[in-house]
């Protein structure tokens, strides 16, 4: 298991902390939107701050800057972000509300989905938990 952790500085002199994981099943661009995303939502990164250039990125995470013009292209087709060429990327206005009500809604299909396997599989609603408590503490 490999594993990078990589702190970013954009224009702004903002701090952006990026993990890279080997061990992670998703591709490298999926885990880079999926943080950045989360970063935008919880309000650590503001409308109109810069993201760190692609080829700053990719030179950082060790990547190849296809891979983060990949992950800059679907946070843009997302709506979480916007280029302007020859300035850079920069977060747009986010309505946080219903980006969350759209992940409560995923959340509450997927928790559907367990209760499926589990009450067809025998799982009480005592060993979900457990298991819920343990993974939650260890990501």
């Amino acid at each position: 298991m490999c594993i990078y952790n990589i702190v970013n500085v954009n224009s702004k002199g903002v701090m952006m902390k990026i993990i890279i994981s080997n061990s992670d099943n998703r591709p490298i661009y999926e885990q880079i939107v999926a943080q950045i995303k989360g970063l935008i939502i919880a309000g650590e990164i503001m409308e109109g701050e810069a993201l760190p250039s692609m080829r700053l990125l990719a030179k950082e995470l060790r990547i190849s800057v296809i891979t983060t013009k990949r992950a800059y292209d679907e946070l843009e087709k997302e709506g979480f972000i916007f280029s302007i060429t020859g300035k850079g990327s920069f977060v747009k206005q986010q309505n946080t509300e219903l980006i969350k009500e759209q992940y409560l809604k995923e959340i509450e299909e997927k928790i559907k989905e367990i209760i499926q396997i589990s009450l067809i599989s025998g799982i009480s609603h005592e060993e979900i938990f457990q298991m819920f408590d343990l993974l939650y503490e260890n990501e």
